[in-house]
């Protein structure tokens, strides 16, 4: 009986495979082909730059003239626009507490410290490493396993995290408004 019952799943398996459809990976069409100008017009209706500019200056943050810098850069390189952010607030406060134009702690080992010509370069240059090295060459593919490649700390992600979602909860704020100290 049993023996009966494997061939008929076999022989409906080998059926079904020769006539479904073949499905092939297509990437999509704004992935690879936006461009930077393409970004920015899209932009000019979305409130993320705004929300972004607000909560950094709420920060007292050095970066918040970036801000569409960093909804572009993530829009292009297809990652969280709230990723970066939250990294530049573990890792200086938002900017606040730098050795030089490197807010993010990228490139920094030991004594050696990466710094860049700007805060717009910079944004380019990590926004492109993590989508190209982390997550595309490595297969990192959320803050958890980016975090054991990018940070010592092993609690780095979870404070990421914490950032990303207060942004997040501002963005969602009437008139981004401050969050309380308590809910």
């Amino acid at each position: 009986m049993r023996a009966k019952i494997f061939i008929v799943l076999s022989m409906l398996l080998l059926i079904i495979s020769f006539t479904a459809p073949k499905i092939q990976a297509q990437e999509k069409a704004s992935g690879s082909s936006a461009t930077f100008h393409d970004i920015l017009v899209q932009q000019a209706n979305d409130t993320r730059v705004d929300v972004l500019k607000k909560y950094l200056l709420q920060q007292n943050s050095p970066l918040a003239p970036y801000a569409s810098t960093f909804v572009a850069q993530a829009d292009y390189y297809r990652i969280d626009w709230k990723l970066l952010v939250a990294i530049s607030g573990v890792e200086s406060t938002f900017g606040k507490e730098v050795p030089c134009t490197n807010a993010w702690g990228f490139g920094v080992y030991g004594n050696q410290t990466l710094c860049f010509d700007s805060y717009g370069q910079a944004i380019r240059t990590i926004s492109k490493s993590i989508r190209e090295q982390y997550m595309d060459n490595w297969g990192e593919t959320d803050i958890y396993s980016i975090g054991r490649s990018y940070a010592a700390s092993p609690v780095w992600a979870d404070h990421v995290t914490y950032f990303m979602d207060q942004i997040q909860a501002f963005a969602l704020q009437p008139d981004n408004q401050p969050l309380p100290i308590s809910l």
